[in-house]
């Protein structure tokens, strides 16, 4: 709809390539791809020797994108996925993948689904007395899938695609948990996905100023264009008339005791 009408569209909060390829001239991404994320997932599982992997993944295009980035990611390392499991959209009916991958008993199992079927997956596994290293993609919705694991969270992981967002030694963290305050929330609020739509919001922001007074929407894309290393505040976009992929920063980190997010 956004490109039949040629209206820029920025800052999409999802990693999938379907935004990305082919190269769209009014879409915008602000976080880096899955594609990204899953490399650096399995460049994890890679040095820490770990070569039993298992895929658990939504059945839908996400869950597929996802897929897509652990293959191309163990390929390039001269892997191969040991074993896959699905779960339908909207659905926590995990039984099948778990009987699955259990019985190939892998080291880790990358996830690539929402937070209530990944953490019914997670607790299935361990009454299975399977505990591999669990690895999800930002998506999740990490402060969430904490919640709903409770107990069985402690040592999941999951990557991430902006700052940590509790350290005020990251200019854009602090900038943003200063108008968290200002909305009268406080830092029990602070997440990573607000982060992510408080860094796009500046993003955008900058690129209406470089319109200048008139923006129209061809005015706002060409300024939008321009930005070359843009500091956000620790974190750096760069768009050009031919690549629209702003970031590829991705970090990792794990939930540890009590539900907390650790790097």
């Amino acid at each position: 709809v956004a490109t039949e009408a040629r209206v820029p569209f920025v800052g999409a909060f999802t990693g999938a390539e379907l935004l990305r390829a082919p190269f769209n001239r009014y879409i915008f991404n602000v976080r880096a791809s899955y594609f990204a994320e899953t490399d650096a997932i399995v460049n994890l599982i890679a040095k820490l020797d770990m070569k039993r992997i298992a895929v658990f993944y939504h059945n839908d295009s996400y869950g597929k994108a996802g897929l897509a980035g652990v293959e191309k990611a163990m390929a390039a390392r001269n892997m191969k996925i040991l074993t896959t499991g699905t779960v339908e959209r909207n659905s926590t009916d995990v039984a099948a993948a778990v009987k699955e991958i259990a019985a190939k008993d892998p080291q880790a199992v990358v996830m690539i689904s929402a937070y209530k079927s990944c953490a019914a997956f997670i607790k299935e596994m361990k009454k299975a007395n399977s505990n591999p290293q669990f690895m999800n993609v930002s998506f999740v919705g990490t402060k969430a899938l904490a919640a709903e694991l409770g107990d069985d969270g402690r040592g999941v992981a999951v990557s991430q695609v902006v700052p940590f967002p509790w350290n005020v030694g990251t200019p854009v963290v602090k900038d943003y948990q200063k108008h968290v305050a200002g909305a009268n929330a406080t830092a029990a609020d602070y997440n990573f996905g607000s982060l992510e739509g408080y860094i796009a919001a500046k993003i955008f922001v900058e690129g209406l100023r470089r319109a200048g007074k008139e923006p129209t929407r061809e005015s706002f894309v060409n300024a939008l264009e321009s930005l070359r290393d843009f500091d956000v505040g620790g974190f750096y976009v760069t768009y050009t008339p031919s690549d629209h992929n702003g970031s590829k920063f991705v970090d990792l980190t794990v939930i540890g005791k009590e539900g907390r997010i650790l790097r």
